[in-house]
């Protein structure tokens, strides 16, 4: 008997068909994973098994069985004992899953007294239990913390105790891993696989990372707009894609063990066309057509500034034939009252002289240092709580260089980041820009945030906060700013007619390029992005990179790109810092680190990547837990 079957599910809101005509079976005990990128319905699949779609105004038609419940035809008490009892799900984000008020284990007690009408007393107690199974250090203890004393690999733990707590049959995970750390995202997904080996439950997988599936699953179910695109085993699938749109996710994914490649992200980005999600409610066409039909800046990839001096500030296109690298907006015909930005000449135009500086042979060592940290230190805290995010950093950025900092969470990447831009006063040390001591914040050191939803603000249209660093440093000119804002919409590959729209009516790859033309409008010489694509999927992360790597070549910007995704930033960076615990423990040139890492830490941080192949997943999988037995690890 099938533990999950579905044939013919379809999910409308209003106009849109969500989920198209969806069938597929999971059998009691297998592991199923829905891939696909933003927008392609998996979570929307993920929410009608549990009849969760009911009183949104959603229409879901089809046949959805879960665990022996019709769930079209069950009332709300049936329902009711599903969710939780039978089948249970862990949600993306812990944070607004979690009840901030209540102790950790308070709320997994409630689920257990819902679907057992146990004691208080005999719930707390299974809270523990549960705790203690998912790994959480000294559960009694914790069990009394809050949802924000947690990390985020303990928050969603948490969140798996939760599920675990009646013992279901099926555990629905909707991107349980997103925006965690390689370390932390491979303690999740060992867990999710031993829990499995133990209780013999179902797993349904939803995620938009194909190394994550390669690891966890027996079988992908690939989607797109809605539809199964193909179905197989997990290997199969991976190895042999038969579908063109699984080849094109496939090669999307970037790899860490693939030297930089100065045309990869164009062709990652161009192999994207027409899929990322359209903006949301309210956009129109023209607020979907930049992103979805993958137009990039002058249609180029990324390239690192290294390689594109040696290319001469060119890059090959697909069939191996040099094309000069342009961005809209940084030609002649800007907007009007555009500001010239760094090295452009009136009207925006990007000078000859400029032009050739930044994309000429330039050797490393000759170019200009414009950021250069020494001795940073940060502490937090007063007296004995005081403790040091930062501790003893220098490290200095080029023109025109990317790099690359990466580390687990807690590492004080961000803390770093923000130092750099002067969002933070250093305990100790000191932060130089062009050769001088900064005080206070330098407008030309920029920072693109993690989340662009919650650093634009809601109430007010995009181009009015992309406006805001024109308008902080004197301009008065209305007429000449709404000019250099449409500039640079079109310059990150958006459109003038966006001016006016507001954050929600933006897919997330859209708004990070609101964010992207926001650090853009103050002329930086170096941008910080502090974990730009980690929310977002593969394809569109592609164009992301691209676009930040065209616009480094056009403008000779210097970038220090903050992630904890060591695939992504190998293929951007020309150097590469590794932090642990406020320190830097190796720096390198990108190849050399990734290559032949001398730290012990990084080459444990390598071990953690998600493998592609579901065999080598497996391989490093034991020898995790190999190195469990030998030395157990505190999470």
């Amino acid at each position: 008997m099938s533990l999950v079957d579905v044939t013919d599910l379809t999910v409308e809101f209003g106009a849109l068909r969500a989920v198209d005509g969806l069938s597929f079976r999971l059998a009691e005990g297998a592991a199923l994973a829905l891939v696909g990128e933003s927008g392609s319905g998996k979570s929307t699949v993920a929410s009608a098994l549990l009849g969760l779609h009911r009183g949104t105004g959603a229409v879901v038609g089809g046949a959805v069985r879960v665990a022996g419940t019709d769930v079209q035809a069950a009332s709300e008490d049936e329902l009711r004992r599903l969710r939780g009892g039978r089948a249970a799900m862990v949600f993306q984000d812990p944070l607004s899953s979690l009840d901030p008020y209540y102790a950790i284990g308070d709320q997994i007690a409630e689920v257990h007294r819902v679907h057992t009408r146990v004691s208080r007393r005999a719930a707390r107690a299974r809270a523990v239990r549960v705790l203690e199974r998912v790994g959480i250090p000294d559960a009694a203890r914790r069990s009394r913390s809050r949802p924000h004393e947690f990390s985020g690999g303990m928050r969603q733990r948490a969140l798996i105790a939760m599920a675990l707590v009646c013992e279901p049959d099926l555990l629905i995970a909707d991107e349980p891993t997103t925006a965690l750390d390689v370390t932390v995202q491979a303690q999740i997904l060992d867990l999710l696989h031993t829990l499995r080996e133990e209780t013999g439950m179902g797993l349904l997988l939803v995620t938009h990372d194909v190394g994550v599936a390669a690891e966890s699953v027996d079988e992908v179910l690939v989607m797109r707009h809605g539809r199964l695109v193909e179905q197989g085993p997990a290997g199969a699938v991976l190895a042999a894609p038969e579908h063109a749109y699984t080849r094109e996710l496939l090669a999307a994914v970037p790899r860490v063990d693939v030297r930089r490649d100065a045309g990869a992200h164009e062709r990652r980005a161009r192999g994207s066309e027409g899929r990322e999600a359209g903006a949301g409610t309210g956009a129109g066409a023209g607020a979907r057509s930049a992103e979805a039909d993958g137009r990039l800046p002058g249609g180029r990839g990324h390239a690192s500034a290294a390689a594109a001096r040696r290319a001469g500030g060119a890059s090959p296109d697909a069939g191996g034939r040099p094309e000069a690298v342009t961005v809209p907006g940084a030609v002649s015909g800007a907007g009007p009252g555009a500001g010239p930005g760094p090295g452009t000449g009136p009207g925006g135009a990007v000078a000859d002289g400029a032009r050739d500086e930044a994309a000429g042979e330039v050797s490393d060592e000759a170019a200009e240092v414009v950021l250069a940290a020494e001795g940073l230190r940060r502490e937090f805290g007063r007296g004995k709580r005081a403790f040091a995010a930062v501790d003893g950093v220098s490290l200095t950025v080029r023109r025109g260089e990317t790099l690359g900092v990466v580390g687990e969470s807690g590492s004080g990447k961000t803390t770093l980041g923000r130092m750099l831009v002067g969002l933070l006063e250093p305990t100790a040390g000191e932060v130089r820009h062009r050769g001088r001591v900064r005080a206070g914040v330098d407008p030309t050191v920029q920072m693109v945030f993690q989340d662009p939803v919650s650093s634009l603000n809601p109430r007010r249209s995009v181009g009015e906060s992309i406006a805001d660093p024109l308008r902080a440093r004197g301009e008065k000119d209305e007429t000449r700013v709404r000019g250099r804002v449409t500039e640079l919409l079109e310059r990150v590959g958006l459109e003038a007619a966006h001016y006016d729209r507001y954050p929600h009516e933006f897919s997330g790859g859209q708004r990070q390029r609101v964010g992207i033309a926001r650090a853009l409008a103050a002329d930086p010489s170096v941008i910080v992005c502090d974990e730009p694509v980690s929310a977002l999927d593969v394809t569109t992360q592609a164009q992301v990179v691209a676009l930040l790597g065209a616009l480094q070549r056009e403008l000779g910007l210097a970038l220090v790109f903050v992630a904890h995704d060591l695939a992504v930033v190998r293929q951007v960076s020309d150097r590469v810092a590794v932090m642990r615990q406020g320190r830097i423990v190796e720096e390198g040139p990108a190849d050399e680190v990734y290559e032949s890492p001398r730290d012990p830490y990084t080459r444990q941080l390598l071990a953690a990547v998600p493998a592609l192949d579901p065999a080598v997943a497996a391989r490093r999988r034991a020898e995790r837990r190999s190195a469990e037995r030998r030395e157990p690890a505190l999470t």
